[in-house]
């Protein structure tokens, strides 16, 4: 929310527009210094428009608030860095949807955490028609993920996720572990 701030001076004061007849009428200059006090948040927000709308730098509600007007997969419980990632990375991630890029790089923005994605698909090239398809002849999509500390929402966030950003006729499993004290010290 985008609030007044005391002694905020106005970028175009109206003191200085007014006609000459004006300049030396102190109830006119009060008038007006009011009207500026009032108006300088705004024109504050329109000179640093441009500002709002670079996740890095947009004040966090905004950032919320263009979270879900790009279609960023957020929830509302990531982190602030994680959820200005998620809003830099919503274009880019639209135009990947439902490839194993797209997921992976989604997961790894609401988690913090790079997932295991197994699935059935292939793609091959040959000279010869009638070769035999690449891949699983039954579809199929797992999501493995491992946290450091998974919580019961975070099986339900994750399935979530994959439901949106997932090929639409593909099935799908999730599954959430814990990671071991091994991969734990193994990580940076």
């Amino acid at each position: 929310m985008r609030l007044s701030i005391d002694g905020l001076q106005s970028s175009t004061p109206l003191s200085t527009m007014l006609p000459a007849v004006f300049a030396d009428d102190d109830l006119a200059q009060s008038f007006v210094a009011g009207i500026d006090e009032v108006v300088a948040p705004i024109h504050n927000v329109l000179d640093c428009l441009d500002t709002y709308f670079r996740p890095s730098l947009a004040p966090l509600d905004f950032a919320q608030w263009l979270a879900s007007w790009v279609g960023a997969e957020t929830d509302g419980t990531e982190q602030e860095p994680l959820l200005r990632a998620a809003v830099a990375a919503a274009a880019y991630l639209h135009r990947i949807r439902g490839t194993v890029r797209g997921l992976s790089e989604a997961i790894r923005l609401a988690f913090g955490v790079e997932p295991e994605i197994t699935e059935s698909g292939g793609g091959a090239w040959s000279a010869r028609p009638l070769g035999s398809f690449p891949g699983d002849p039954r579809p199929r999509l797992h999501v493995h993920l491992r946290l450091p500390d998974p919580t019961p929402a975070d099986p339900h966030r994750l399935d979530t996720l994959v439901a949106a950003a997932r090929p639409a006729h593909m099935p799908y499993t999730v599954q959430v572990t814990a990671t071991t004290s091994a991969e734990r010290t193994l990580s940076p």
